[in-house]
């Protein structure tokens, strides 16, 4: 489903099947046994094969391996009111703090934009402050107390189908059609996804000065408004090893006044602003010529933060299906 390199490994995330149900079992199980022990204890314990094999017939299943070997997994279980509600997301304890588990939220949240559902949801026990923060920066807001904890929302991504480069550019043009100064875009995506194309064609829509390239040698460029407008800053973390070394390029000067795209910057640019829009570029094997600059892409967007509560980004799916 989704190929992404760190700093040392190579993380595939894949829809679960059937057979990967004993494998998930003994994720769960290690990443759950690992956290500390709560009252009544964690119903993950004490789940057996036939759960996963049953949570699999009803739902869907997501694991992410590491060079190869699973390291991670989660649960996904639909509902007919258009929410998914995601549950058992466990990363091996020997692959924590490695960012496994937000990209593995990540991947749930386009499958279940796939799925055509609204939201996503999940339950995160009281007892846990800090993983209620850790949601809480991913996007997540408490939506309504349970017995055990709090059950957090999110809205899910608006997915564009954009065929070909140009049809990329286009997009980006739409998207700076919606933004203004002081946000923040975080774009995410393999190399060749697409992602100084989207930048282009955000800069054109925004009418800054160019040309607009990749930044990756000078990490960061500032391209000036020429009709009054917000300008444009576009950062590349590709060669940034932590958020440290992203708030050391200073961003926070120039924030307020322009429109800030960092690509590469999922996991590293989130502290930057708890408003932001988080872009994310995946290819479409199935569509065009998969060898090609025509490659298609699957391009999901969603809004983090009041300044995108009330904020339509359907526009952008209607805009693409229309053109």
């Amino acid at each position: 489903m989704i190929d992404a390199v760190g700093d040392e490994a190579v993380v595939e995330l894949r829809v679960a099947e059937l057979a990967d149900a004993p494998t998930m079992l003994r994720l769960i199980h290690a990443a759950f046994a690992a956290r500390p022990p709560v009252d009544p204890p964690a119903a993950a314990l004490s789940e057996t094969l036939a759960d996963i094999e049953a949570h699999l017939v009803e739902g869907y299943g997501v694991v992410a391996d590491v060079d190869g070997v699973p390291a991670g997994t989660l649960l996904l279980t639909p509902r007919a009111d258009g929410v998914v509600y995601m549950h058992r997301v466990s990363v091996h304890p020997d692959h924590r703090q490695a960012g496994l588990a937000a990209a593995m939220v990540r991947g749930a949240a386009e499958l279940a934009a796939d799925l055509d559902a609204r939201w996503i949801e999940l339950l995160c026990r009281r007892e846990f402050p800090q993983t209620l923060r850790w949601w809480q920066r991913h996007g997540f807001t408490i939506d309504r107390e349970d017995d055990l904890g709090h059950i957090l929302r999110r809205r899910l991504p608006v997915r564009v189908e954009v065929p070909t480069a140009d049809d990329m550019h286009r997009l980006g043009a739409s998207l700076a059609g919606l933004l203004r100064a002081g946000d923040l875009v975080i774009a995410t995506g393999e190399l060749g996804a697409g992602k100084t194309t989207l930048t282009q064609g955000l800069g054109e829509g925004l009418q800054v000065d160019g040309p607009i390239i990749s930044p990756t040698f000078v990490l960061s460029r500032i391209h000036p408004s020429r009709v009054g407008g917000p300008g444009l800053v576009h950062v590349d973390a590709y060669r940034l090893g932590s958020a440290a070394e992203l708030e050391d390029l200073d961003l926070d000067a120039s924030l307020a006044d322009s429109v800030t795209l960092v690509e590469w910057g999922a996991g590293l640019a989130e502290g930057l602003s708890s408003d932001r829009l988080e872009v994310d570029i995946r290819r479409d094997a199935d569509r065009g010529d998969t060898t090609g600059e025509d490659e298609g892409r699957q391009v999901y967007v969603v809004g983090v933060g009041p300044r995108w509560a009330t904020v339509d980004l359907g526009v952008l799916a209607v805009e693409g299906a229309t053109r």
